[in-house]
């Protein structure tokens, strides 16, 4: 079978060029001749079966014809967008891939993969005033064609006409009517999509995005010993650690406060922040202010930065090999989705995380996960004491998240999972 994936890729840093170069491999390791659609510098895994085609610019309306030459060419038996808007700078292109793949291989099965959920209330997806808008928006272009700053807006009005207005979404295109299979990464992800659009249930499955980083063996505490040696990490030290890149939502204000709580009263507790910074727009003050809070709260002595690491390097494995409880504050509350949840979860390691409005049904409080409230630095502290002067509290996390990294951040599930859309199947989960 001959797939074509669509999305980013290393040496990008996104989790989401992450999972598509994880993805590809373990889908060739199934015997799937891979193809995979992205930007230009992109590199080349060196698999036999994994073929990269760095054509594309910046996923504008200028790659159009870029997206469909390769359709054409590929003629692959399924293909498979990798979606965040992020990732494609929230340009609108990408969202009408399944009807242009539809419109030059009606018999393709086309699969879009959501990392995220949506944030854009569903009701303004589909309103008479976005409709009214649309219809302005057509007058208003055919008006003035020849003005440079309308011409990318043209060219949006014009591919909704082409694809049909029926079900349009106002921020995914045609991604939910025309998608013949949707996998979501968490149900919190499948409950937003399918406000949005509600024949999304009936074609979509639940596959967790499993760790993506590669992981360094255990060997018996020597990787710890060494990486705990590095960070000057005494043998009567606890190490906490944070996992993942730094932007707002993860909520490491929450962190750092405390933090700064629990040393108070703790000598001899430490803080790592394995992972660096991403690039996003218009965040650059908020890391300044992020990393500067430390220093102004008189806890910088206490807490190790790793910064960034090599997409294809252990390094981050390492780190968390060598800590003793992670803590993932996000503001929100955990989800399925939260791949730095998963790579903690595979590492086997006590979670303090945040519960948020909803709660999924595999997370269970002191069985596999610790929760607090998000954005609560008392009650997170309190988190904290609690497993510090509670160790069988601490195994027992350990013993109940490696079973449910097992069940749900599997990668030999995933890709079977995966496989079974492709086939036209749509797994229940």
């Amino acid at each position: 079978m001959k797939i074509l994936i669509i999305g980013p890729f290393p040496p990008r840093k996104a989790a989401e060029a992450d999972h598509t170069f994880y993805l590809s491999q373990h889908l060739a390791d199934r015997g799937l001749d891979v193809h995979v659609l992205t930007v230009k510098g992109s590199i080349s895994p060196k698999h036999p079966s994994v073929r990269i085609h760095p054509i594309m610019k910046d996923w504008s309306w200028s790659d159009l014809p870029r997206l469909r030459r390769m359709i054409r060419h590929c003629s692959p038996d399924a293909v498979l967008l990798v979606y965040t808007r992020g990732v494609y700078d929230g340009h609108p292109m990408i969202t009408f891939s399944p009807t242009v793949c539809k419109t030059l291989l009606p018999q393709v099965l086309f699969v879009t993969l959501f990392e995220d959920a949506p944030s854009i209330p569903a009701a303004a997806a589909q309103s008479p005033l976005m409709v009214r808008a649309l219809r302005k928006g057509i007058a208003l272009g055919r008006a003035m064609m020849r003005r440079p700053p309308m011409v990318v807006s043209t060219v949006r009005i014009g591919m909704a006409l082409w694809a049909g207005r029926e079900n349009l979404d106002y921020r995914y295109g045609t991604l939910l009517r025309d998608s013949d299979r949707v996998i979501v990464v968490s149900e919190h992800a499948r409950v937003g999509l399918t406000a949005r659009f509600s024949g999304l249930n009936d074609k979509s499955v639940v596959i967790p995005s499993p760790p993506l980083l590669r992981m360094c063996p255990e060997n018996n505490g020597v990787t710890r010993k060494r990486f705990r040696e590095l960070l000057d990490i005494k043998p009567a030290d606890l190490l906490l650690a944070y996992f993942g890149y730094i932007y707002p939502g993860k909520g490491v204000e929450t962190l750092f406060k405390a933090f700064r709580v629990l040393s108070a009263q703790r000598g001899n507790v430490r803080l790592i922040m394995v992972g660096g910074d991403i690039n996003l727009r218009n965040i650059s003050v908020y890391l300044r202010e992020i990393h500067m809070m430390p220093k102004e709260m008189g806890i910088d002595d206490k807490i190790k930065w790793t910064g960034g690491y090599a997409w294809d390097s252990d390094e981050a494995s390492c780190y968390l090999r060598t800590a003793d409880i992670c803590v993932l504050p996000f503001d929100s509350g955990v989800s399925l989705h939260n791949s730095s949840f998963a790579a903690a979860a595979a590492h086997g390691l006590p979670i303090i995380t945040t519960r948020g409005e909803t709660l999924e049904q595999p997370f269970i409080h002191q069985r596999n996960v610790f929760l607090c409230p998000p954005k609560n630095a008392e009650a997170m502290a309190l988190a904290m004491e609690t497993l510090i002067d509670n160790p069988a509290i601490r195994e027992n996390l350990r013993a109940g998240v490696l079973e449910f990294a097992k069940e749900w951040y599997s990668w030999e599930t995933a890709t079977e999972l995966t496989i079974a859309t492709f086939d036209g199947r749509l797994p229940k989960r």
